[in-house]
């Protein structure tokens, strides 16, 4: 009985990508000539698993691939070469190869080999010259065309090889990606129905390949094989011998291509002389998407203790429901629903628990970024991760991963000075970027620090007024200034880089963040450094929210949006336009959003004075939201309208209230977008309501 191996294909790319990661890992940690050998050991024992793995299910590319890095892994381990700085930048690019190869298989998709193999003929030309003291010059006499060779392989497996696991057919795709490959079966050895077992391998084979490649590279397709098969391999010459055409001594020969289970695994190429560098096609088994996530046993325990608290409260209800209705039943009723309520918060926490992951898994990935760029720029820069095991949901980390990037590039790039700006500033020649996170009430806060230049606020506003953002007489203090560098197309970089300076990016960070419930913010302090600081909600599942009602109708505003709720005071109210009313609030002008009229609802209050306002903020902007009465706060669970019905403009998704209704939840942006308040010319009319206020 053959063992379908695309089972395993989850967990094998699932540790393969932890064994890139903790490769790049160490190798960030390598300083050559001051290497420990336990490092070297931990790299090469990363590299030979996912090269043992990879082989084993097929994936011929990435063990071949691994087979050449490993090769000089284990000569710098053994004391045969010297690590350098040229070695550990080529394997951390190696690393990013492999990551890009499997990455490719586990979508099913055919990999990009081309970077693996303009790195390999890097590792080649290392290993060859150390090895065989050949000269590059040598390596230029080789012939500019390969030349292809046939070879004869007979396979013949012991009867028990698929008790160890082994399966022929993924042998047989491996050798198709060598070359041109025929293939013949031989079944001269099957027993008699009677005493067939399906755990007992009876087939051998015979294989003709016409390939570039030398012996040893398929030798290492069945080296995982040696001890439980019979294996012979012949040099038969340039193309095919005619030997393949004669008449196989062996009875019983069979065509392996008349056989659809190995069809579903290899399209054998048949040989065409005229033809020498034709591909084989190999196709696996599609592999069932899924997703996995690793919970430590006490959250999984803690999930389990609060079940049993459920079943015992539930339990405890049952039985007062079978009891005559009296007033110390009512009493018990009224306990046994407040444990309820109780048990339920816990139970919810637990199971939110188990989607949350230290957010050390964002962090990893920077101490390379840092590395990369940093050489780049000839800067030197140290970097300080602090709160690694803060936990935050695993799709809110997804999903800040990359305004996270785009943060730690610009402190990088803008923020820090080159060596000798900061001598000359009296600073240390090291520059320092600090990622910190932490918990704050119900939010996660990440802030990136660096100890450079901080922004230029007299560049920043002069590049704003030539951009038409502001105009000079606008007064605005450091923190709006600042501020200005998150508007649309705004950069401060004198020169397009690969890095930045293209002018578009920080708006695109605060979108991003935005859109996850978060805000950004940033302060700075020229000479000392500037700090971005990211707030997000711990989970997307959940919302904390205020509920309001509009007629008869009930929403629900973030309460992360809100800024303050009060009565209006109508003599501080002006109408700007036909429509539009702006409230003076202390210093600011806040537009007012009538919610009855952008959602067309009727028998509203619609007389200012009788309403409350709800002040919220987006995207820097604050608007007053009219409603008719503010309700309860409370915890929502987020239910996706696009997923259940379709997108809908001013709101982002609706839940299930306690009474059954279904209520909306309020999209600020997309209300402010929905009111045409960032439409061309609107600010100019708050600003001319804001003269008139001032003037009366």
């Amino acid at each position: 009985m053959s063992i379908d191996l695309s089972q395993f294909f989850e967990v094998f790319f699932e540790e393969s990508f932890e064994g890139l990661d903790a490769m790049e890992a160490e190798l960030l940690n390598l300083v050559p000539g001051e290497e420990d050998l336990e490092t070297i050991n931990t790299i090469f024992r990363a590299a030979h698993s996912i090269k043992g793995g990879s082989g084993t299910f097929g994936f011929n590319s990435v063990s071949d691939f691994t087979h050449v890095l490993e090769t000089l892994l284990d000569q710098i381990r053994e004391g045969k070469r010297e690590l350098t700085a040229e070695h550990v930048n080529l394997l951390l690019k190696a690393v990013d190869c492999l990551r890009a190869l499997l990455s490719a298989l586990q979508a099913e998709q055919d990999p990009n080999l081309e970077d693996a193999i303009a790195l390999r003929i890097k590792f080649e030309e290392i290993l060859g010259v150390n090895q065989s003291g050949a000269t590059k010059v040598a390596a230029e006499k080789q012939p500019a065309q390969p030349e292809f060779n046939t070879y004869q392989i007979d396979f013949k497996p012991h009867h028990h090889l698929f008790k160890t696991g082994n399966e022929p057919l993924y042998m047989i795709s491996e050798l198709a990606e060598l070359g041109d490959l025929e293939t013949l079966a031989f079944h001269n050895e099957l027993p008699d129905i009677t005493d067939l077992s399906a755990d007992d391998c009876f087939l051998s084979w015979r294989f003709f390949l016409n390939t570039v490649k030398d012996e040893s590279a398929i030798r290492e397709i069945f080296e995982w094989v040696e001890d439980d098969a019979d294996i012979s391999i012949t040099l038969c010459g340039g193309l095919f011998a005619e030997q393949q055409q004669a008449t196989i001594e062996e009875p019983a020969v069979e065509n392996i291509e008349s056989s659809p289970e190995v069809a579903e695994v290899a399209e054998v190429v048949a040989v065409n002389p005229s033809k020498k560098a034709a591909t084989a096609k190999v196709t696996t088994p599609a592999a069932a998407e899924s997703t996995s996530i690793r919970v430590g046993i006490d959250k999984v325990d803690s999930l389990i203790n609060m079940v049993g608290e459920l079943v015992i409260t539930q339990a405890m209800l049952s039985q007062i429901g079978e009891q005559e209705i009296t007033e110390t039943t009512i009493a018990s009723l009224q306990e046994g629903l407040a444990q309820l309520a109780h048990n339920t918060r816990d139970l919810q926490e637990s199971v939110m628990r188990i989607r949350m992951l230290p957010i050390s898994f964002v962090f990893s990935r920077f101490p390379r970024l840092v590395r990369d760029i940093s050489q780049k720029l000839n800067k030197q820069v140290e970097l300080k991760l602090l709160g690694e095991q803060t936990e935050l949901d695993k799709t809110v980390m997804e999903k800040i991963s990359d305004p996270m990037v785009h943060l730690v590039r610009n402190s990088l790039d803008h923020g820090l000075e080159t060596v000798e700006q900061r001598i000359a500033a009296g600073k240390d020649p090291v520059g320092k970027v600090t990622l910190n996170a932490f918990h704050q009430g119900g939010n996660i806060v990440i802030e990136i620090m660096d100890d450079g230049q901080g922004l230029n606020t007299e560049k920043i506003k002069k590049k704003a007024i030539a951009n038409g953002l502001v105009t000079e007489a606008d007064e605005l203090d450091a923190d709006e200034i600042n501020e200005l560098i998150f508007m649309p197309g705004f950069s401060t970089a004198d020169e397009v880089s690969d890095i930045s300076g293209r002018g578009v990016g920080m708006d695109v960070v605060r979108r991003n963040i935005q859109s996850l419930n978060g805000s950004v913010e940033v302060s700075s302090a020229a000479g000392v450094g500037s700090t971005f600081t990211i707030r997000l909600p711990l989970t997307l599942a959940i919302l904390d929210g205020q509920l309001v009602r509009v007629a008869k109708h009930t929403y629900i505003i973030p309460l992360i949006s809100i800024v303050e709720s009060l009565q209006i005071d109508i003599s501080k109210v002006s109408r700007v336009g036909k429509d539009l009313d702006v409230l003076r609030l202390r210093d600011e002008y806040i537009p007012i959003l009538r919610l009855y009229t952008i959602f067309n609802h009727q028998g509203a209050i619609e007389t200012l004075d009788k309403t409350l306002l709800v002040v919220v903020e987006s995207d820097n902007q604050k608007i007053g939201l009219l409603v008719d009465d503010l309700l309860s706060q409370q915890q929502v669970v987020i239910k996706s309208l696009e997923a259940n019905y379709q997108k809908v403009d001013g709101v982002s998704g609706a839940t299930i209230l306690g009474d059954g209704r279904v209520s909306l939840i309020v999209d600020i942006s997309g209300l402010i977008k929905l009111s045409g308040l960032r439409k061309p010319g609107s600010q100019e009319l708050i600003i001319e309501s804001k003269a008139s206020l001032e003037a009366s």
